[in-house]
């Protein structure tokens, strides 16, 4: 189907479900030594595979159906045109492609158990909208030329980096400087500034540093 504009991502399981959370158990796996929490992109290789917890419909309040496993890549490739426009300017799409790859990759780390089903993200705006083989030629391109590319903080931790929508054809200035890049904003920005993804997700997450893995 096609999408009027991308998806928001990831408001917390406890806002998108709501009251209905309360019927459900979550666990989040034990906690570790802060030695062994330090995860860090020079300690930690980046993800063959994640596992993905299939909703009925790409419904975020549907029910899972079972949990599939993916490869890393393969995953990226069919988030990266859901999220983000693959009519979108090229550095829009790179900037997209980093933020997905860095948001998986902090999921596959802090993987949850819910209705019995223990997982990694689901395939909703719950984490990231994620359609089995959706991936086109020209975003599975910005997904590529971005892989060895990783935007952390200069201690190296991986974490996850939020976006959201934002609002269409416009700068969206509220979000500059908040680490959260907005869609659309990312879009301006490389359309009509003409900045280079570097340069948009310096604007979107200060005080974090492109590194090469």
């Amino acid at each position: 189907m096609s999408r009027q504009k991308p998806a928001s991502l990831s408001v917390r399981l406890a806002t998108v479900l709501g009251a209905a959370a309360t019927a459900l158990v979550v666990t989040v796996y034990p906690a570790r030594s802060a030695a062994a929490q330090t995860q860090t992109v020079y300690n930690t290789s980046l993800p063959s595979l994640i596992h993905v917890a299939i909703r009925e419909g790409n419904n975020p309040r549907g029910p899972i159906l079972w949990v599939q496993t993916v490869g890393f890549e393969e995953y990226c490739d069919d988030v990266l045109p859901n999220e983000w426009m693959p009519s979108w300017s090229p550095e829009a799409l790179r900037a997209g492609a980093v933020a997905i790859k860095m948001f998986a990759w902090y999921h596959t780390l802090h993987p949850v158990t819910i209705a019995g089903f223990t997982f990694d993200v689901d395939n909703t705006t719950n984490f990231q909208e994620y359609k089995y083989l959706s991936g086109t030629t020209v975003t599975n391109a910005a997904t590529r030329s971005t892989w060895r590319e990783v935007f952390v903080p200069p201690s190296g931790v991986i974490q996850q980096l939020d976006y959201r929508a934002g609002i269409p054809n416009s700068p969206n200035w509220a979000f500059v400087g908040s680490q959260r890049m907005a869609q659309w904003g990312s879009q301006y920005w490389g359309a009509v500034a003409l900045m280079s993804h570097l340069n948009i997700l310096n604007l979107y997450y200060p005080g974090l540093t492109m590194r090469y893995i």
